[in-house]
């Protein structure tokens, strides 16, 4: 009898001692998990992201080595989002922009500045962009597209810097 008993216990003992050992195969995984920055709510296209709109999760170690995803919160705070950003998932680099100070078909200040010499037109930007990017604008007087660099106060510079 004491036979059948110890093999009936070994019976259950067995996938027990299993599912510990894969238990703290795991603990280690869960330990080493990675902290990234992923939105508390929706986020809309073209909403400026705040401290208030992120919070954190744990994703598998290596994860932001194979998606290219943001790390650090620091790196969306006041940037602007170009897609939708769901909530809990990571937020990817390309999903994030510089807020767009020039709107698309909005007349912008064209300028251009050399050797002391200031010229300003009045240009239509083909294209919405953030500050210190390059775009395209027609000049509304002579109809003539130009690139230019779109500058922190909304004008947006041509030719040499």
């Amino acid at each position: 009898m004491a036979t059948g008993t110890a093999s009936r216990m070994s019976g259950t003992i067995r996938p027990l001692a299993g599912l510990i050992a894969m238990l703290a195969a795991l603990t280690p995984t869960l330990v080493r998990a990675d902290m990234l920055p992923v939105p508390a709510m929706t986020i809309r296209p073209g909403d400026v992201i705040t401290e208030s709109m992120l919070t954190e999760r744990a994703f598998p170690p290596g994860y932001t080595a194979r998606f290219a995803s943001v790390v650090d919160a620091g790196q969306v705070i006041g940037k602007s989002a170009r897609r939708m950003l769901l909530p809990g998932n990571p937020i990817p680099y390309n999903a994030v922009s510089e807020p767009e100070i020039v709107k698309r078909g909005v007349a912008a200040r064209l300028v251009f500045e050399a050797d002391g010499l200031i010229i300003t037109a009045l240009a239509t930007p083909l294209q919405s962009a953030g500050a210190g990017e390059h775009i395209r604008v027609r000049n509304v007087d002579s109809g003539l597209i130009v690139s230019g660099v779109v500058q922190p106060d909304g004008s947006i510079r041509v030719g040499v810097p």
